[in-house]
């Protein structure tokens, strides 16, 4: 999915003759602390709420705070992670969508970009998850999808970030199914570090733990 593919018009677009009392009252009404200022279909910047709000002339008009222009934005043909790249860099809940002649094309708001993230991240499909931790040199996709699929299940997504420790990779993955006991042991038997997961397993897990806990207790 393309950034535009994901980019709506829910937002008004600013000019820089609205004043202060209009744009505050526009992100009142839309529930957003940023919009979009455009000159000619030209996309200017993005403009806080932070930088207006002390304002005492509520007149004053944009034009003012040109220098206050936030300019993230993000190509209409990009991938739309991208777009994630931005809000982290510029933390705005706008992220505009232009074309190489910088024409604004929509924008995308905070709430649809985490949303599409977490369907790229497989948090809405059925099935479980597995956490790993991995030393770099060992780091085999490979190997983990022949672990995975001996037990008849399939990756549905894989993502590899950086570990705090600077040897080790986190390795989250999510799966097709939610019978994942076989896979964890499996796991463990190879010796890798199993961190966490989550399936109709650890529900038992959990009950177990309690009613051992318990027995523990009236032993007492």
């Amino acid at each position: 999915m393309t950034t535009l593919q994901l980019a709506d018009n829910i937002y008004p677009l600013l000019k820089l003759k609205d004043t202060i009392e209009t744009v505050l009252q526009l992100m009142n009404d839309h529930k957003t602390y940023h919009l979009p200022v455009v000159a000619d279909g030209k996309f200017l910047g993005l403009i806080s709420e932070e930088d207006l709000v002390d304002e005492e002339n509520k007149n004053t008009t944009l034009d003012v705070y040109q220098t206050n222009f936030i300019t993230a934005a993000v190509n209409a043909g990009f991938y739309f992670l991208k777009a994630a790249s931005v809000y982290n860099l510029y933390h705005t809940n706008v992220i505009p969508v232009i074309n190489e002649n910088n024409e604004l094309l929509g924008t995308i708001s905070s709430k649809a970009l985490i949303t599409e993230m977490g369907n790229f991240c497989g948090s809405s499909e059925f099935g479980a998850m597995i956490v790993l931790e991995i030393e770099r040199s060992r780091f085999a996709i490979s190997e983990i999808n022949s672990i995975i699929e001996s037990d008849g299940a399939t990756i549905l997504h894989l993502n590899v970030t950086p570990h705090a420790v600077p040897d080790l990779l986190e390795v989250t993955l999510q799966l097709n199914k939610k019978e994942i006991a076989t896979i964890v042991a499996t796991f463990e038997r190879y010796e890798y570090s199993v961190v966490y997961y989550s399936g109709e397993e650890l529900f038992e897990n959990e009950l177990n733990i309690n009613y051992n806990n318990l027995m523990n207790y009236l032993d007492i």
